[in-house]
């Protein structure tokens, strides 16, 4: 009994689905939770439409629900960058940030490509953990590239091989 009853209540995992262009509504409401200066909803529909671009959406409720995270990618030849990872506030801390990346890499791989790179702020733990884990490494800084309220911060150069 005390089996079905906590199968009732578990918390379904999201779905990784591909995104599309529909979903640059969910996603801009996302990235505006997740950072300083959020894209708005028609970047992120030139974005997805952009046969260079590639993302992954995470889903609610197996795929059912609304977005809760998502990943893009842009493709030049053999390489991607990674432009943007972000999980909704309330599904952080669960280990989405990383299914997503891992979903992705595997996807880029199937791609043909060979080395991904993306920027992020030095000192955001959380990201640098997540990349970490993910297998990136640093290889380049460049001082003052996000600018904030505070002051300009460095972004580090994350690279990680995938052949």
């Amino acid at each position: 009994m005390i089996g079905l009853i906590s199968r009732l209540f578990r918390r379904s995992e999201p779905a990784i689905l591909d995104a599309t262009p529909r979903d640059a509504v969910a996603l801009a409401a996302i990235h505006a939770l997740s950072f300083p200066h959020g894209w708005s909803e028609s970047e992120f529909e030139r974005l997805l439409s952009d046969r260079t671009v590639i993302g992954h959406v995470a889903r609610a409720s197996g795929g059912a629900g609304p977005a809760v995270g998502f990943v893009l990618s842009r493709l030049v030849e053999d390489e991607a960058e990674i432009l943007v990872v972000a999980v909704a506030p309330a599904e952080r801390g669960h280990g989405l940030a990383g299914r997503l990346t891992h979903r992705h890499l595997g996807r880029l791989a199937a791609f043909g490509i060979t080395r991904v790179f993306l920027e992020v702020d030095e000192g955001n733990r959380p990201a640098r953990r997540l990349y970490d884990r993910a297998g990136f490494r640093a290889v380049g800084r460049r001082a003052g590239y996000y600018q904030r309220p505070a002051g300009d911060v460095a972004a580090l150069t994350l690279r990680r091989d995938l052949a």
